[in-house]
């Protein structure tokens, strides 16, 4: 039996880019609803960068105030919304070592997967998240309530696992879901079904009678472009527009709703120059911009994909491919079995794409992929890209990728532009080579489902991912590297290991020669970690 202390090491936000390595954190005591993890192994996302900066700011950090009541997240001593300090890290796996009487969906001994994105609990303008207003599993153990972790319709957020995989194959399953999750989400190709559609022309008005006979809005508001202004504060799910403006279509934009799709009617006009598009709006908000050179709205939707996965014959570019998500989706591209794809990674290092190189091309043969690797900074992509993911968080690039890309393109703004950032585009471009931009944010308990799936199946090997480890103490470092992208992958934070500084798996063996020892061909494995947990 675990013997639980009374105090613990967490490393806890407390304001605006403020971290604190508190050493004598006390264990929260399990309430009825309650199971307490005791955290195996936690990783560092890019956005626990953006909680750090933005704090009582973000979104996710606010009070919930919906899916669950006062009284229950006042029972609740994880949950910090506001300035509360909190503890981040929402990539754990752990091991459930205490519940409470209520408690039926988990027992003492379950080792789980964390799904951190709660969404049945509502803030103002996001959800109640573990490592967010939920304290997260950057320290030894953490309290997680039932009501919390189990959605109203029985979805749980707590993913059995077996002892099988490592700790940290199993903590990179989150980051990993979330690039699964980038191309499985499901795309609208209608108007929303009871939802607000905006129709705006200064002249006829064709197809809409056609565009809403199978899928009916609840409320169809139609205007002139110079009656608008009337309109400021609302927000719609669809918007069909009749024209090329560019303004026109800038300030509709500011219109369209989250998940809202964006038509534009050009009839045979030319849009005169790019738009500034809030592209953190596509990622975060999920909204979309379509159309069609001619008069039928229903033509704008109707090259809308289900969805951005691979197809056969690709020609796949990934922006930014050597950082720790960009490996994952040239590694996914490479093992996706779509014959006939070829895969272009970047990056502005040699050294970082020599890197990735070494771990995706023994891959890359086996599955008979061609794949090549371009350093943007001394040779340019060319036009004639049919699949594109972009990691880096600039929207000039975004931008660019538009230019790169082919006729019935896909475009994945993966990277997590915040929302409000524009950029300029081309969708006169976008709209007459049908180059669809999408973007996606988190992951849900299928796509964690399909990772776990595929560890286990042994079409994907997660510690390939892995740069470097640490303990709490180096945390403030790791997390450094990852703000500073200097880290060739991702980094597990062993919360039990106290004074383990970080340790990048290349110095592994000059650091920790009996763990490097344990590695295969550089890449982490379940006896390193063992290792690496013996001689604490």
């Amino acid at each position: 039996m675990t013997q639980i202390p009374t105090h613990q090491h967490a490393i806890q936000f407390v304001g605006v880019d403020e971290i604190v390595h508190n050493t004598n954190k006390p264990v929260d005591a399990v309430g009825p609803h309650q199971l307490l993890l005791q955290v195996e192994a936690c990783g560092i996302c890019f956005s626990d960068t953006k909680l750090l900066h933005a704090f009582d700011s973000h979104p996710r950090k606010s009070e919930v105030v919906e899916g669950i009541s006062a009284e229950a997240l006042a029972e609740i001593p994880s949950y910090k919304p506001g300035m509360l300090p909190t503890v981040p890290g929402h990539e754990p796996v752990g091991r459930i070592v205490e519940v409470g009487a209520e408690v039926t969906h988990f027992a003492v001994g379950d080792r789980v997967l964390v799904q951190a994105d709660w969404k049945h609990l509502r803030t103002a303008n996001s959800n109640g998240a573990f490592g967010y207003n939920f304290e997260g599993a950057l320290q030894e153990y953490v309290v997680i309530d039932e009501r919390c972790a189990v959605s109203p319709s029985g979805e749980e957020f707590l993913i059995h696992v077996t002892d099988g995989p490592s700790a940290a194959a199993v903590g990179l399953i989150e980051p990993w879901a979330t690039v699964e999750g980038s191309y499985a989400w499901a795309e609208r190709n209608h108007v929303a079904d009871g939802g607000r559609l905006l129709v705006v022309a200064d002249g006829p008005v064709t197809g809409i009678d056609a565009l809403t006979a199978e899928h009916q809005p609840a409320e169809i508001v139609t205007l002139r472009s110079g009656e608008i202004a009337d309109l400021a504060g609302e927000s719609f799910d669809d918007i069909v527009y009749y024209g090329a403006d560019a303004a026109t279509i800038e300030t509709l934009a500011a219109m369209l709703g989250t998940r809202g799709v964006f038509c534009v009617v050009l009839g045979g006009h030319t849009i005169p120059r790019k738009v500034s598009l809030d592209i953190g709006r596509v990622h975060y908000d999920f909204i979309r911009f379509v159309g069609t050179p001619g008069d039928n709205p229903a033509d704008g939707y109707a090259w809308i994909p289900p969805h951005g996965e691979l197809r056969a014959g690709d020609k796949v570019a990934i922006i930014g491919a050597a950082g720790p998500m960009g490996m994952m989706h040239t590694i996914r591209a490479v093992t996706s079995g779509f014959e006939g794809i070829t895969v272009t990674g970047t990056d502005l290092s040699t050294d970082r794409l020599e890197h990735l190189a070494a771990t995706v091309d023994p891959v890359a043969a086996e599955r008979g992929v061609p794949i090549t690797y371009v350093n943007t900074g001394e040779e340019q992509l060319r036009y004639g890209f049919t699949h594109i993911s972009c990691m880096v968080p600039v929207p000039a690039l975004v931008s660019q990728a538009v230019d790169l890309a082919a006729e019935d393109s896909i475009l994945n703004a993966f990277a997590g532009i915040p929302a409000g950032t524009k950029g300029e585009f081309d969708l006169q471009g976008i709209i007459t080579r049908r180059v669809f931009m999408l973007g996606t944010s988190g992951s849900d308990v299928s796509d964690m489902r399909t990772v776990l799936r595929k560890i286990e199946e042994g079409i994907i090997d997660t510690h390939i991912s892995l740069d470097a480890v640490t303990g709490m103490a180096g945390f403030t470092d790791a997390i450094g590297s990852v703000m500073n992208r200097t880290s060739g992958g991702k980094i597990m934070v062993f919360p039990m290991l106290h004074d383990l500084p970080l340790t990048r798996l290349v110095d592994m063996a000059e650091k920790l020669p009996h763990v490097a020892a344990k590695l295969k061909d550089g890449i982490w494995t379940k006896e390193a970690e063992q290792a690496l947990l013996a001689g604490r």
